[in-house]
């Protein structure tokens, strides 16, 4: 009886429903009850852009990863993370110094797995990876991104999956990323894989989007696969995975050893997700992200980057309706607007080169289609606007295309002067820690234990520069006010008069014992910094000193939690009784 295990995707449920990702607080409390479902024995835990949007809510993403894998590491789960091979964790290529700096970050904070791919299925971007993670202590697992056409084939996956497995890597995975993989065809890549190399171990990932991932899962489990990925409500199904449920009972029902699942904690662990929606990122999830949609069958788009998409389709539908509207013609609905987008994505796709359309080619598809439509829409021509990052991608510069471009696209590459790049992708990207290392220096930032804080300035360096300012967390309360009002409006609720009140309604005021000038004390070595929104206080900790006509005094917390809004700032004045600022704190919310 041939056993089949679970790994809980619980970072891409979220990120194919919407646009952020859980806070470290709420990651921290849901672990312990994944863990009690007994069922898992593996949790994707980070990777992809979960870090980068950590930083631009205003969270150190280094500390959310360190609170998720604890729990886990400490009971023997391992714990998997997704990294793009050239582009690492961002949208565009890397310094190869930086790139075998993360796997040296990511195992000491608790990472097991690494799941390394290429958007182009170009393996001289995967095999440096599986190098520097297996250097690091990782297991290296390399990845095939799925796609169907008639260049991806049976045969092709099979090539790829040997020539990762010679280069070293651990283990394989199939990385269903638009769920378009056909369940026979995944079947036999698996198969054929397994023949050659029984003892490698598999891991599928299929999204639910189009429909085919139950029958793929199936179909790769009897083909002799080894890990299969899965989700739980409320974020299951729809854009994401299919529900852990739905797949033990379909394979425990086939003749599979499965474990058993513990349905109290399961549902708990659904309470609690429900309520990181209700928090703040249901505000961010497209109402339609919940369900399944064969149009994605024909443009092959995947389901880990609708929520982007239709954030995206949001803004040109109004900039296309304005226009039409302006020259007497019909507007447009959003759903003709997707079905043109789709109908052009599956119109260019093999004209560039059939990449895959996974991070960042399937974004840079996108936007030639939506690109594309606008003009069309104008009576314009096609490729009247080809951003930097597609350009790349079309001239090589991020690696080889699995297809051939269309005499259209190379025309067009002549008449701009464009030259095309058929070597080493790396080549094109010197190294940079040393820049980085000397400015840290300079700014007195610390590198951070195990160097974490300078692979993240090295790797998202705008986002991290924005994080230590404050201001990406600004940026966000107003980006989250602002989906508030839509939301309510779109529903016909009235928007609250007080939004900080709304957002906040658990927050404690920390109030002045005295009557003074606020000189600031959140770091015990420099009494000139700022307050930060998102900064962490534990009881008793020092919010702030007061210069008094006694001379100093300080104002205490008396909660964990984190400074969300502050009143006071550095060298105004504070009357005995007013508040300095205020605190989301465990009093009322539990752990903060």
């Amino acid at each position: 009886m041939k056993e089949i295990k679970f790994s809980l995707v619980y970072r891409d449920m979220w990120q194919s429903s919407g646009k952020y990702v859980p806070r470290k607080d709420q990651l921290a409390k849901i672990a312990p009850v994944i863990i009690d479902m007994g069922c898992f024995a593996r949790v994707e835990t980070n990777g992809g852009a979960s870090e980068q949007v950590n930083l631009l809510y205003g969270e150190n993403p280094n500390e959310s990863v360190r609170a998720f894998t604890k729990p886990f590491n400490d009971v023997g789960i391992q714990t998997h993370m997704l990294d793009r091979g050239l582009n690492g964790l961002r949208m565009n290529p890397v310094p190869a110094d930086v790139r075998e700096l993360m796997y040296k970050v990511k195992r000491a904070q608790g990472v097991d797995v690494t799941r390394i791919f290429c958007g182009l299925n170009d393996v001289q971007n995967i095999i440096p990876s599986i190098r520097w993670a297996k250097a690091a202590g990782m297991i290296a697992q390399g990845t095939l991104c799925i796609t169907y056409s008639d260049i991806h084939t049976v045969e092709y996956y099979v090539n790829m999956a040997m020539q990762l497995i010679a280069a070293g890597a651990d283990e394989i995975s199939l990385k269903d990323m638009a769920g378009i993989g056909r369940p026979v065809m995944l079947g036999n890549i698996v198969r054929e894989i397994k023949a050659v190399h029984p003892d490698v171990v598999i891991q599928y990932h299929g999204h639910s989007g189009p429909g085919f991932s139950v029958a793929s899962m199936l179909e790769v489990a009897k083909a002799g696969v080894d890990y299969i990925d899965v989700a739980m409500e409320p974020l299951s199904w729809g854009m994401v995975h299919p529900d852990v449920i739905t797949v033990q009972a379909m394979l425990k029902d086939a003749g599979f050893k499965v474990p058993e699942i513990n349905m109290n904690a399961y549902m708990e662990a659904r309470r609690l997700t429900q309520s990181f929606i209700d928090d703040f990122l249901g505000y961010f999830i497209d109402d339609r992200n919940k369900f399944i949609t064969s149009l994605l069958i024909g443009c092959g788009l995947p389901g880990g980057m609708m929520g982007s998409l239709m954030a995206d389709l949001k803004g040109m539908h109004t900039a296309i309706n304005s226009y039409l509207k302006g020259v007497n013609k019909n507007e447009l609905s959003e759903d003709e607007l997707l079905v043109m987008l789709f109908d052009e994505v599956k119109y260019i796709w093999s004209k560039l080169g059939s990449p895959p359309l996974v991070t960042p080619f399937s974004q840079y598809v996108k936007n030639i289609a939506l690109m594309n439509v606008m003009f069309l829409v104008k009576d314009q021509p096609r490729w009247s606007m080809i951003d930097k990052n597609s350009w790349d991608m079309i001239l090589g510069k991020a690696g080889r295309l699995p297809g051939e471009l269309d005499p259209e696209i190379i025309a067009l590459a002549e008449k701009n002067k464009f030259e095309f790049f058929d070597g080493n992708p790396q080549d094109n990207y010197p190294d940079e820690l040393p820049r980085f290392i000397a400015e840290m220096k300079e700014l007195g930032w610390d590198r951070g234990q195990d160097d974490e804080e300078l692979f993240e300035f090295a790797m998202h360096e705008k986002q991290y520069r924005d994080f230590k300012s404050g201001e990406a967390k600004k940026r966000f309360d107003q980006e989250l006010e602002n989906a508030i009002k839509e939301k309510f409006k779109k529903n016909n609720i009235p928007v609250p008069t007080d939004m900080k009140a709304f957002l906040y309604p658990n927050a404690e005021p920390i109030v002045s014992n005295f009557t003074g000038r606020v000189i600031w004390e959140l770091d015990f070595n420099d009494r000139s910094i700022e307050p930060v929104h998102g900064k962490r206080l534990n009881e008793n900790d020092i919010v702030c000193t007061i210069q008094t006509k006694y001379g100093l005094e300080h104002i205490h917390c008396f909660c964990d939690g984190r400074i969300i809004r502050v009143e006071k700032k550095q060298g105004q004045l504070v009357t005995k009784g007013e508040t300095v600022c205020f605190v989301e704190g465990i009093r009322m919310m539990g752990n903060s």
